[in-house]
């Protein structure tokens, strides 16, 4: 039989056992909704019951629907492709893989789920060591439908007569698929150094390194479901927590867990951290490597200690006919007093009540002694303590204080220079002063650490009976950040598995602040030092191994296939981050296309139409994406050039925001402003270099970006 005629038979074949999984996954979705209803029926029952029967009524209901619902969430995921392997074993029966786990309705498994140990062959039988698999297939769908398969013969000496083995190389065809404006699930294609990370135990912290388009993210998130799955009853309940570089990565993310049946996920980028607020401004990097150092710690706590702008300087309560006083420098010898205790301000008024009645005590006793009469020390602080006036002296003197609220008096030069002398230099004050005074509606990411460490140091403030306007707009905005986890407390912090990406790109500020939501967590964290933006990475790692606590268990691993960009790309972007890497940091690309990148040369008044050009011709070039990628400062000026092309395609990105994503084809606008925004410089332009699978075209008025070919590879393809 020809090899069309047998790959035809064989999809057909699929299709028959697909159909079926199909129909059992109706027959379990109409019993789930079966039970959800009866459960309803019970709850109204229980009205008609006898009030001491109505709880046990009204708990089987609950547990029925729960139970319902949480069955139907798992059915309803979006599986594309819910069969996607299959396992012929040396004498014993088929093994279908998939992303959930199903059973007939004689207990009899139809597909297994892929985290399972009967389905570790799938990923980790090879030829040399075959676990007993015969023939390993990958089979493609699209919804229902098979497609195709593709077979790898591992014990080609125990394949029997009537096996038919078609295709070759799975993985390749998957890496030249349209990438979509989300990224999809590596189930069908996860390799065996992949796999060997997704199933490391969950105790301590797994890193992975590794240079672009490894699949880290893709892996630690492939962990976070095998983990969900395997550990369910230690790590299911107080919930995991992946945290990546900006909110278009999250994006870009947010459906890889659901098509795996993982609701109990939560995703938020660095400038969702703190509940309550959003930040998606990124600062510059010299003004950004100021908040995010260690140093802004000292800072923060020194500023907190500060006469609030609006405090009363003065003091006057009469007491028996006389009035006390304390002047503005013996108010703040009380308030050095009280902070020198070291508890939070918000913790501390009473103690603030009783060091200001004892200054007025001692206050009474100097004018006593002087006019040589008696004084009742008790006496005179139990009766200003309980008077109205008092406490209306110290509400407004010793006030509760939030976070935002401290951070904004740093806007004033004069008092950050108090909170940081001899820790920043004059300039740096006058670049931290101007941002925070002058800085636009909203903070920046940068600022969410900030805000975070004063929200420790300050201490909670008093709990108010009602919710505020803030408060439901905070609830909100944790609901949509999570994809279907149970609401949280504020500022949870209980987290058992905590995904880090991007971690490389942490300054030591946000590292105290993840580490603040990881106190009991075990984590992943997912990384890759070539392409650091943060200038000081020994202070980070300092920052880090706090993070992470006293946790012996480390486990380290690498991976060094780049399956995202094509050879001719990836040679390109390897020369352009020379001299910042060793050649054992940088991972080797495997596919070719024989589409050298292109570099064009414009003129700065020739930019606009040459963005405009280069997109429309790489979205009729590529079926998938097309990034168009440039410095954060021209990110706004080049959406407003191409708003004309409404192809849903078509995304501009700025550099930053580019960590992590990926695109069919990548237009790069002037390079040299990538190196030139960063403190980095050309690590930032090798991220953005990477972020393409089969086409990128630069667009560059200046020279001097791209390092000679001294260094060994082919120059791209020069166009005008």
């Amino acid at each position: 039989m020809s090899e069309p005629r047998v790959r035809r038979a064989e999809i057909a074949n699929e299709q028959v056992h697909v159909d079926r999984v199909y129909a059992r996954l109706a027959t379990l979705r109409e019993q789930a909704e079966a039970m959800r209803a009866k459960g309803y029926e019970i709850g109204h029952g229980a009205q008609r019951e006898a009030v001491f029967e109505q709880a046990s009524m009204l708990f089987e209901r609950d547990m029925m629907v729960h139970h319902a619902n949480q069955t139907l969430q798992t059915l309803d995921a979006e599986y594309e492709g819910l069969v996607f392997g299959r396992l012929d074993h040396h004498g014993s029966e088929t093994v279908y893989v998939g992303r959930l786990g199903i059973r007939d309705a004689e207990f009899n498994n139809l597909v297994t789920d892929w985290r399972a140990p009967a389905a570790a062959p799938f990923y980790q039988a090879t030829a040399e060591d075959p676990m007993a698999v015969v023939r390993r297939r990958v089979i493609r769908c699209s919804g229902q439908t098979v497609l195709d398969v593709d077979d790898d013969v591992l014990m080609p000496e125990a394949v029997p007569d009537d096996m038919r083995v078609v295709g070759e190389g799975a993985l390749m065809a998957a890496l030249g698929r349209a990438r979509g404006d989300r990224m999809r699930d590596i189930v069908a294609t996860i390799q065996k150094e992949q796999d060997e990370i997704i199933r490391a135990p969950w105790r301590g912290v797994t890193e992975i390194t590794g240079g672009p388009g490894t699949g880290k993210t893709a892996v630690a998130l492939h962990r976070a479901a095998y983990l969900l799955y395997r550990y369910r009853r230690q790590l299911g309940g107080a919930g995991v927590l992946v945290i990546g570089p900006s909110g278009v990565f999250t994006n870009y993310i947010s459906r890889v867990l659901p098509s795996m049946g993982e609701t109990n996920v939560e995703l938020r980028a660095l400038g969702q951290l703190l509940d309550g607020i959003e930040a998606t401004r990124h600062d510059p990097a010299p003004l950004a490597a100021i908040k995010g150092s260690l140093r802004m710690r000292k800072v923060l706590a020194k500023a907190l200690r500060d006469t609030p702008p609006d405090a009363p300087t003065e003091m006057r309560i009469s007491y028996r006919g006389e009035v006390l006083k304390l002047t503005a420098k013996e108010l703040e010898r009380v308030r050095r007093r009280v902070h020198s205790q070291a508890g939070p301000p918000n913790k501390s008024r009473v103690r603030a009540a009783e060091t200001l009645l004892a200054a007025l005590a001692d206050k009474a006793q100097e004018y006593a002694e002087a006019d040589g009469r008696g004084f009742d020390r008790a006496e005179l602080i139990t009766e200003l303590g309980e008077r109205i006036d008092f406490h209306r002296f110290l509400v407004v003197w010793w006030p509760v204080l939030y976070p935002a609220q401290v951070l904004r008096w740093l806007g004033d030069e004069r008092r950050l220079t108090r909170a940081a002398r001899s820790v920043l230099s004059a300039e740096e004050i006058t670049l931290l002063a101007r941002s925070v005074a002058q800085a636009p509606a909203g903070w920046s990411v940068a600022d969410i650490a900030l805000l975070d460490e004063l929200r420790v140091l300050l201490g909670p403030p008093p709990k108010r009976r009602r919710r505020s306007t803030l408060e439901l707009d905070a609830e909100q905005a944790r609901d949509s950040r999570t994809t279907g986890a149970r609401q949280r407390p504020e500022h949870y912090d209980e987290y058992s598995h905590i995904v880090v990406d991007e971690a490389q790109d942490l300054s030591p500020m946000q590292w105290r602040m993840v580490g603040r939501r990881g106190r009991y967590a075990s984590w992943t964290v997912v990384g890759d030092p070539v392409q650091s933006s943060w200038p000081d990475p020994p202070e980070a790692q300092q920052a880090r191994d706090q993070a992470f606590g006293a946790r012996t268990a480390r486990r380290r691993y690498t991976l060094r296939t780049n399956y995202r960009n094509s050879a001719e790309i990836f040679e390109l972007a390897q020369r352009v981050v020379a001299g910042h890497a060793e050649p054992d940091e940088l991972p080797r690309a495997v596919r070719e296309t024989g589409l050298v990148p292109q570099l064009r040369t414009v003129e700065p008044a020739t930019r606009e139409t040459a963005v405009q050009a280069a997109a429309k011709e790489m979205l009729e070039a590529v079926e998938g994406t097309v990034g168009v990628v440039c410095a954060m400062g021209r990110v706004e000026q080049t959406q407003q050039w191409l708003t004309a092309q409404a192809d849903e395609r078509l995304r501009v990105v700025g550099s930053l925001d580019a960590k992590g994503l990926e695109y069919d084809a990548v237009v790069l606008l002037e390079p040299t402003e990538l190196i030139e925004e960063s403190l980095t410089g050309r690590r930032v332009l090798y991220v953005a270099l990477t972020r393409a699978t089969q086409q990128l075209v630069i667009l560059s008025s200046r020279d001097g970006w791209l390092p000679s070919a001294a260094h060994g590879n082919a120059d791209p393809a020069p166009t005008r």
